[in-house]
């Protein structure tokens, strides 16, 4: 289904020139404001459908290999993402175009621009819709995003630091907002973050500690508990923590709230040790896509399973989450966060490591 009219228009759920389940024509980039400073090629890592091993390639891009859209960006920074990791793999079913360069996410300078909304030398970042998975992200030097999908930087905020949040932390930014808007306060008990040594969970522990929240951290990973209580968990406990009394259909009322970064038997077991009213926000799939549970949870104990995506998120929605982000930044020590920096020749490994959840934390990028 096509995006609506007041999306194409830059005003609902989708941005301006930005693309759902079928592509949509975007006019070109017709100003030359700045692209003297873009050279003749510039450097990507590629992956193909027909690449036959995992992993992908250094390779060169010109302009004109670039998507249509209305902003050109530097690139500066990007991140490595358990999607861009996905997109690597042979016959993977995340990547919708061949040859392209990942990279979900990323933050940079626009060097040319066809709308007057956003003018050549202001810092953006852009991450969602169809950016490294159906046309070029980050991974490469030069970008080209519809000018809805280009979000001025916050003010407080670097673009190293946008992207040591990037999608993971916009993704639990997302899901913190989720809860709290069901009901969840500071002070209502301890609120459980799975997943908690990965991008996505370690930002959601430092996030709500951050807000006043009482957070207990699960991971597989023992050895982080020292990292996780630094970040601001009052607790770590491992997976099995999680399994109490399992031969009951619901466990014991303890968590007033969760953010589940794994799903399958996780967010199976979360569901059945809520407390009364409480939510889960749901953004994983590294346990599996499977859900094995029953209504008994529902029905008896009136708690909401709340779903998160990153991808569609319409503008509005986008900037005030990144605002509301520069400020919740302010109490994280983001520099904890960086597991590693990578050039784009070096990304074979890091890519290998997050797939394998070897990584702790955010592994940062700089294409250039």
């Amino acid at each position: 289904m096509a995006p609506s009219t007041s999306g194409e228009s830059g005003d609902g759920q989708w941005p301006k020139g930005a693309v759902g389940t079928e592509a949509v024509r975007y006019r070109p980039v017709t100003t030359t404001t700045g692209t003297a400073e873009v050279p003749d090629r510039f450097p990507a890592y590629l992956v193909s459908r027909d690449d036959t091993a995992p992993g992908g390639r250094l390779a060169s891009l010109a302009l004109d290999d670039l998507p249509a859209g209305e902003v050109l960006v530097k690139v500066e920074w990007s991140s490595v993402n358990y999607k861009d990791a996905l997109v690597t793999r042979p016959g993977n079913r995340v990547a919708r175009v061949s040859p392209l360069a990942p990279g979900v996410d990323l933050a940079g300078v626009v060097v040319a621009s066809d709308d007057a909304s956003v003018a050549p030398g202001t810092a953006v970042l852009a991450h969602g819709h169809d950016i490294g998975v159906a046309r070029h992200g980050g991974f490469a030097a030069y970008a080209r995003v519809p000018a809805g999908l280009a979000l001025p930087l916050p003010a407080r905020l670097s673009a190293r630091a946008a992207m040591i949040i990037g999608t993971a932390g916009f993704t639990a930014a997302l899901s913190a907002d989720r809860l709290e808007d069901h009901g969840l306060s500071p002070g209502d008990g301890p609120v459980l973050v799975t997943g908690a040594s990965g991008g996505v969970g370690s930002f959601a522990v430092a996030l709500l500690a951050g807000r006043g929240h009482e957070v207990v951290a699960s991971t597989g990973k023992t050895d982080e508990r020292a990292w996780l209580e630094a970040l601001g968990a009052s607790a770590v406990i491992g997976r099995d923590g999680l399994d109490l009394d399992p031969q009951r259909v619901l466990g014991p009322e303890r968590w007033a709230g969760a953010v589940d970064c794994v799903g399958g038997v996780t967010l199976a077991r979360i569901l059945r040790t809520l407390r009364y009213g409480a939510a889960v926000a749901a953004s994983g799939l590294t346990g599996g896509t499977a859900l094995e549970t029953t209504v008994f949870p529902f029905i008896t104990r009136d708690v909401a399973l709340l779903g998160v995506d990153t991808v569609s998120t319409g503008s509005e929605r986008r900037r005030a989450v990144w605002e509301r982000l520069a400020r919740d930044a302010e109490r994280i020590d983001l520099e904890s966060m960086v597991a590693a920096e990578v050039s784009l020749d070096q990304l074979g490994p890091a890519v290998e490591d997050v797939l394998a959840a070897r990584v702790r934390g955010r592994v940062l990028v700089r294409p250039g």
